[in-house]
């Protein structure tokens, strides 16, 4: 029993270090990336969006990630889809599901909500940079890189 519990201690430590896989956005995810006629329209909202959840962090950097594509999707797209697209990733983001587009979904699936110690930002730095240098991505631009 005691071994079980141990390990049951451990597991919370194991989970936070890691290597972060390269940066990926599926767009909107499982959401339109644009409108009928321009098939992009908000397409940027959501890739800047993906940024932050790749990488993850705290709790509190999800809430003002998600309210940042909420405004971005409200200033391009039609009313109320601002709205309606941070409901969706308020309920399908969290760090608990199995998913391609959970918050932090660079890491290992458990690592939930954590700061980002010296050496995973020194992970994320070294994929911008790698994926900046193979791209002309307008993410690249962005003053976080």
């Amino acid at each position: 029993m005691r071994k079980i519990i141990l390990l049951l201690l451990m597991i919370p430590f194991s989970l936070q270090a890691g290597t972060l896989a390269p940066f990926t956005s599926d767009g909107c995810s499982l959401f339109p990336n644009g409108s009928l006629s321009d098939n992009q329209r908000w397409l940027h909202c959501c890739r800047a969006h993906d940024f932050d959840y790749w990488q993850g962090g705290m709790r509190s950097q999800r809430v003002a990630s998600d309210k940042r594509l909420s405004q971005c999707v409200s200033e391009v797209g039609p009313v109320g889809l601002g709205i309606l697209m941070y409901l969706g990733v308020r309920v399908g983001g969290s760090p608990l599901w199995p998913t391609s587009f959970r918050w932090g979904y660079g890491w290992q699936l458990g690592r939930g909500y954590h700061a980002l110690s010296p050496q995973e930002q020194a992970q994320v730095a070294e994929r911008t940079n790698q994926f900046c240098h193979k791209s002309t991505d307008i993410l690249c631009d962005r003053e976080i890189f």
